[in-house]
């Protein structure tokens, strides 16, 4: 390895220590955020003794994360949603970015013991890949798992409204009804029935149960729904019709994104097809393209 490509290595390294400490030492949170709510409280390493190898590996790395500002607004309503708590989720971060600075080098050492050669260069992009990657892979799996909770969510609340149209139309009221809906069906439906039951305990009208889910979820539906149950009131006719409709219209929406989903899922498909015709034509054109231009 050349001096020069020593030299910038271990200034990258310098940069990036000098950067972390800057950033430890005057990391502040955002005035929105100060606004929004009151700034949580440090994070315990102990909390995450009950956790995974991953947690238990990268405890020692939450305040260090915690002081740098992390993690944001948005990673903490997508842990709220998937009902995860912040330490374990920055312990997972520092195992996963110590994992993706050290293991290349111990790759690449092995390698060049095995007496495979391996260019500068090259390795020291893929080792900066690697440890990219890595830093970003639990925000990708929180990403995925949020989008497919927020996915059942909304097809949960569809199949809501409409057990709770059949539940008025046999004659319950409004509060037996959502009771009733609630009771049938997996896990989102279970949370739905908790959000209920927890709005009347504290005498809260429902509606404000299936707004704070909408909120939460970050799904109109909700909201729709609970504004349907807050102008119909009390009247079990016009409840029983505005949510007939509102049912109707989630039901037609949930539909059209089964079928957009389908749609884009058969684009992919085709996908493969038409790279393995493309390689097919090359295949057979490469050998007389060859000879009609070796024969000029």
């Amino acid at each position: 390895m050349s001096p020069l490509l020593l030299a910038g290595i271990g200034g990258m390294l310098i940069g990036a220590g000098a950067w972390v400490l800057i950033a430890v030492r005057w990391a502040r949170p955002s005035l929105a955020d100060l606004l929004t709510e009151p700034p949580p409280p440090r994070p315990a390493p102990s909390a995450v003794s009950a956790g995974g190898w991953a947690a238990r590996l990268g405890s020692r790395g939450i305040p260090v994360l915690a002081a740098m500002g992390l993690p944001t607004m948005r990673t903490r309503a997508r842990l709220v949603l998937c009902e995860r708590d912040v330490p374990s989720y920055l312990a997972e971060k520092t195992t996963t970015a110590l994992v993706g600075v050290a293991l290349p080098p111990l790759v690449g050492a092995v390698a060049t013991v095995a007496g495979v050669p391996i260019a500068p260069l090259p390795g020291f992009l893929l080792w900066a890949l690697a440890a990219g990657v890595l830093w970003l892979a639990p925000d990708l799996s929180l990403r995925d798992e949020a989008a497919k909770r927020r996915t059942e969510m909304r097809q949960t609340v569809a199949a809501f409204a409409d057990l709770v149209v059949v539940a008025l139309a046999g004659g319950a009221g409004v509060s037996g009804a959502l009771d009733e809906a609630s009771r049938t069906g997996g896990t989102a439906m279970a949370r739905i029935r908790i959000a209920l039951r927890a709005a009347a305990l504290r005498r809260d009208p429902p509606w404000s149960a299936l707004r704070d889910l909408g909120d939460r979820y970050d799904l109109d539906e909700f909201n729709e729904l609970a504004a349907s149950l807050q102008l119909a009131g009390t009247d079990g006719a016009r409840v029983r019709a505005s949510l007939a409709a509102k049912a109707r219209s989630l039901r037609t929406r949930h539909l059209a994104a089964l079928d957009a989903q389908a749609q884009a899922a058969t684009e992919r498909m085709s996908l493969p097809v038409v790279l393995l015709f493309a390689g097919f034509l090359v295949l057979v054109g490469y050998p007389a393209l060859s000879l009609i231009l070796t024969s000029l």
